[in-house]
């Protein structure tokens, strides 16, 4: 019988290291093979920010699950986030996040590409 899911146990994620802080991946094409999203958690640093970037082939929702963010959307600026608060962004529209607070935002994101592409997000 094929396998039909694949369980990542918390210590299997995969986790990229910034100076703004991590991101934790839990489902994407190589990692869960994954055919249609891609899923992780972004944990934001105090007082920093990741760099203003875009995805050319995947919108993404950005869910705020604890702290205090500033999302910047390109053409319209920047809007305060809270936890519970959620925004989709459409493919290839620049955006970035910051964290306004005083303790680490962490941020769920979901992507509608198990390979999910980003443009400007090491510079």
């Amino acid at each position: 019988m094929p396998k039909n899911y694949t369980m990542i146990q918390s210590d299997q994620a995969f986790v990229e290291s910034f100076d703004w802080g991590q991101l934790h991946w839990y489902a994407h094409g190589q990692l869960s093979g994954a055919t249609g999203l891609t899923v992780g958690r972004c944990i934001l640093k105090p007082q920093s920010a990741n760099p203003i970037h875009y995805h050319p082939n995947c919108e993404e929702v950005l869910h705020v699950l604890s702290g205090q963010i500033e999302h910047y959307i390109d053409g319209k600026g920047w809007f305060a986030m809270d936890m519970g608060d959620s925004i989709t962004i459409a493919a290839n529209v620049k955006h970035g996040a910051r964290n306004v607070g005083k303790d680490d935002a962490h941020l769920l994101i979901c992507f509608s590409s198990a390979e999910r592409q980003t443009v400007g997000e090491s510079d």
